[in-house]
């Protein structure tokens, strides 16, 4: 894919000012070049009116993030029809930023996935924007895509449960951030696991995913797991010396050559701008993390997906039978595959007899892991890591693997995803014409300093 000049965010609302752009001609203009996108790559499963009286910066939106009177499905059949009566928290902080919203970006069915080869029934699997063969990446693959290939100014709110938004952000070469649990309010979003799920941006420099980031944080009423910490302008991070840093670093087996190689190019970076640094490990993480991510997000699911029966809102048919036979016709046409291996694994978990033996056990994993971070971040400012282990794989391929060989695909950022922990995902550099992105990860409300080691790799990979 043919690298296109493309104005920030900041530089937008200069031109703005300076009356040098219109913003309605902007917004369709964003409009007119994403459907012709959307016709090879598929990232786009709804557009938006443009209804503003004077839109700002075009903005892309997860399916699975409410936005008033447009389809919200998940990128699953068992919600086709649904339109939410009201905006997500962060879509009205974002409306009320100046943005406009232009469209819903296609994922994994409820984020079941870490390709975006699992989307739900209708719906076309999105095609990574450098190599229209391979995945995007999941499950917020549709944003990061966009994301990518637009040439205007924008930034596209996805959700990640156990790295959603970095697993696509590395394998189509843009800059996701997902926050602190609790630094963006998760009112409006359709639920995955509550207790991993956060909302975060995609954005094609640092400096926009700080101005992004800052727009939807902050505590909301409406969700009482927000957090009352006071947002910073993140923006005031960008560019500040590194210098005295101390970065940990993990360097793990199973990792494709030119991903390691990248990785060590950009500690030597990171050392020639005066920070420290030092190869770590985290055992606890190393043996527990994935049984503990799906034990605990499976369960969760299962019961958040029991909503779904075809009575109140979605896919519903004329009601036949007994009203069990109701559900699981419901359930069985309009769910995919790994949607419904996925409630099958979580409600075998919680059943009586196995919560203890289970799901009550990998809390007590889930509270080792993050005693494992928090022992690092005592001596480190931030882990620095590959952001996936391999590059990004056919989509013949990536259909091909296994359950397992795909959710173990997710080892390196299902971790500070359980623990709670903020981290970002930069674009360092490419292989064979393919992006190769590493993540950083900081303590909790750190992504100050996240943002500004994050900023330093980028200018340093110029």
């Amino acid at each position: 894919m043919k690298k296109k000049k493309t104005l920030s965010m900041k530089e937008y609302e200069e031109e703005v000012k300076k009356k040098n752009i219109n913003p309605r001609e902007y917004a369709e203009s964003f409009r007119k070049e994403a459907e012709a996108i959307n016709k090879k790559h598929h990232f786009i499963t709804t557009f938006c009116n443009i209804n503003s009286k004077s839109p700002g910066i075009p903005v892309t939106v997860k399916d699975c993030i409410c936005v008033k009177n447009v389809e919200t499905r998940s990128s699953s059949a068992i919600l086709n029809s649904y339109m939410p009566v009201f905006h997500a928290t962060c879509i009205e902080k974002s409306l009320n930023a100046g943005s406009t919203i232009l469209g819903k970006t296609v994922q994994d069915e409820f984020g079941f996935g870490g390709f975006s080869v699992n989307v739900g029934k209708g719906f076309d699997i999105p095609r990574n924007p450098h190599d229209d063969s391979r995945v995007c990446g999941g499950s917020s693959g549709g944003s990061a895509g966009i994301t990518a290939s637009t040439t205007h100014a924008h930034y596209s709110i996805a959700e990640s449960t156990g790295g959603s938004i970095e697993a696509p952000a590395s394998y189509c070469g843009v800059v996701g951030i997902c926050p602190t649990y609790g630094r963006v309010s998760r009112y409006g979003l359709l639920d995955y696991a509550n207790s991993l799920d956060k909302i975060g941006v995609m954005t094609k420099t640092v400096e926009d995913s700080a101005k992004a980031l800052t727009i939807i944080s902050g505590r909301d009423e409406k969700d009482p797991t927000s957090s009352h910490e006071k947002v910073p302008n993140y923006i005031s991070f960008i560019g500040k010396s590194i210098k005295g840093m101390r970065i940990g670093y993990l360097d793990p087996d199973g990792v494709e050559e030119p991903i390691r190689e990248n990785l060590h190019t950009t500690i030597k970076i990171l050392e020639s701008l005066g920070a420290t640094t030092k190869k770590i490990s985290l055992s606890i993480n190393d043996e527990y993390v994935i049984p503990s991510y799906y034990i605990l997000a499976l369960t969760e699911a299962s019961t958040n997906l029991a909503k779904y029966c075809g009575l109140r809102y979605g896919a519903q048919e004329d009601p036949k039978g007994y009203y069990n036979e109701y559900f699981t016709n419901i359930r069985s046409t309009h769910f995919g595959k790994e949607a419904k291996r996925r409630i099958i694994l979580g409600t075998f978990a919680r059943q009586t007899g196995f919560r203890d033996a289970y799901y009550i056990k990998a809390l007590q994993a889930r509270t080792h892991i993050i005693n494992e971070y928090k022992k690092m971040f005592a001596t480190y400012n931030a882990i620095l890591s590959p952001t996936m282990p391999l590059m990004s794989p056919l989509i013949t391929k990536a259909q091909d693997l296994t359950p397992l060989q795909s959710y173990l695909a997710d080892a390196l950022t299902v971790g500070p995803n359980l623990a709670g922990l903020p981290h970002i995902s930069v674009p360092t550099g490419t292989s064979k014409g393919l992006p190769i992105g590493l993540m950083l990860t900081s303590n909790h409300f750190e992504e100050g300093k996240m943002l500004q080691i994050a900023s330093a790799i980028e200018g340093g990979n110029k």
